[in-house]
């Protein structure tokens, strides 16, 4: 065979048109016994998402799968650090201080809460090369990753004292407005900056809401009384991308940790859960169904990421080299998930080919510029020196 990766692109792409048969168990584990440059063989584990949301999923898979170094042992569960509170809790600067951030809380809350009503009624997303047109659900999906080095993206962290999410949006923003800039400049190429003046475009955002965060050991999610309930614990928001080309590639993080962060002080996924929950038990799932296609078809894409082990694990007895998990059949022409492994990134792109014809060049552009971000990492970092 000439490209075994061709091959298997194409084979994923045609199980993308053939539905789960629900006569069966809704999973199902298909093997290609062919070489690619990653691997020696690629296995497509495929699982309808009714059974569970992501962290069940991956939680399945690591209970599945046991240490390389130890193969009577089960995967170390990457954990997720709680973030330090203060300590000293009095005084009337303290008071004012929680005063002010409940006050922010409910307010921006308030005002998620009224944009996301806005979306699901009239606000949609601006028409561009990435945005999929009524329909697009049904359409066979191509499905396409790239490996980066995830000890790059912790030096660019740990430089600009952000967070492994906010690097990640960075790249995004940074991606994105590369590869529209290049379609734009399809119709005029005499210009370098060929972006509109203004345009929306979000991306749906599925936000865990489960008490405990990270992800879980299987036993665990089980338990009647878990924090980490196996199941779908979702929770909607939407991010909005800003798309430009700036003078300074790390602006892209710097925008990208400050829309972030005032998400992060919002409690719009745990009221999305909530409302979903009541509209299920009042109204039934198929209102639920279709107020859920509202949100993703009037966004542009929907982004992922899934932290992964942090050692070798082994799938009855062969070593893991990658995982790229994805999703399709929600109307979007495009989605993007993040998935780490030991000390690589796995970047996976799910497109409509009739839409975004060329998913290898945006995973391209999205590892460009996470390059680009380190070398400006780098390149402070010597000027710093060479002044002291």
């Amino acid at each position: 065979m000439e490209s075994p990766s061709q091959f298997i692109e194409d084979y994923i792409s045609n199980l993308t048109t053939i539905p789960v048969d629900s006569s069966k168990p809704l999973w199902e584990l298909r093997i290609l016994n062919l070489k690619t440059p990653e691997a020696e063989a690629v296995a497509i584990l495929r699982i309808h998402h009714s059974i569970g949301d992501g962290m069940s999923l991956i939680s399945s898979l690591f209970a599945c799968c046991r240490k390389s170094s130890d193969p009577g042992a089960l995967p170390t569960i990457p954990m997720q650090k709680q973030t330090d509170r203060p300590r000293n809790r009095r005084g009337v600067l303290w008071l004012l201080l929680s005063v002010w951030s409940v006050l922010r809380l409910i307010l921006n809350t308030l005002v998620d809460i009224s944009l996301f009503m806005a979306t699901i009624l009239f606000m949609k997303d601006t028409k561009t090369p990435l945005k999929g047109l009524s329909g697009v659900e049904h359409n066979p999906k191509r499905i396409v990753h790239q490996t980066v080095s995830l000890d790059d993206i912790k030096l660019v962290k740990n430089a600009m004292a952000v967070t492994v999410n906010d690097v990640i949006l960075g790249v995004m923003q940074a991606g994105l407005s590369r590869y529209l800039n290049r379609k734009y400049g399809e119709v005029d190429k005499s210009k370098s900056n060929n972006l509109p003046g203004h345009f929306r475009l979000r991306a749906t955002v599925l936000v865990n809401i489960r008490q405990a965060i990270g992800i879980q050991a299987i036993a665990d999610m089980m338990k009647k009384k878990s924090k980490a309930k196996w199941g779908n614990k979702l929770g909607f928001i939407c991010f909005p991308f800003t798309i430009a080309l700036g003078l300074d590639p790390l602006d892209y993080i710097r925008q990208a940790k400050t829309i972030a962060d005032r998400k992060k002080l919002s409690l719009l996924a745990l009221c999305t859960y909530l409302i979903n929950n009541c509209v299920v038990k009042l109204f039934g799932s198929k209102v639920s169904s279709c107020l859920a296609y509202r949100i993703f078809f009037n966004t542009t894409m929907s982004i992922s990421n899934v932290v992964g082990p942090v050692e070798e694990i082994s799938f009855f007895g062969h070593p893991i080299a990658f995982i790229a998990p994805t999703v399709y059949g929600h109307p979007q022409a495009l989605t993007v998930h993040f998935q780490s492994y030991i000390n690589k990134m796995s970047i996976v792109v799910t497109v409509d080919p009739n839409v975004i014809p060329d998913p290898h060049l945006l995973c391209d552009d999205f590892s460009e510029s996470l390059k680009l971000f380190k070398d400006a990492i780098i390149l402070n970092n010597s000027v710093i020196a060479n002044s002291n």
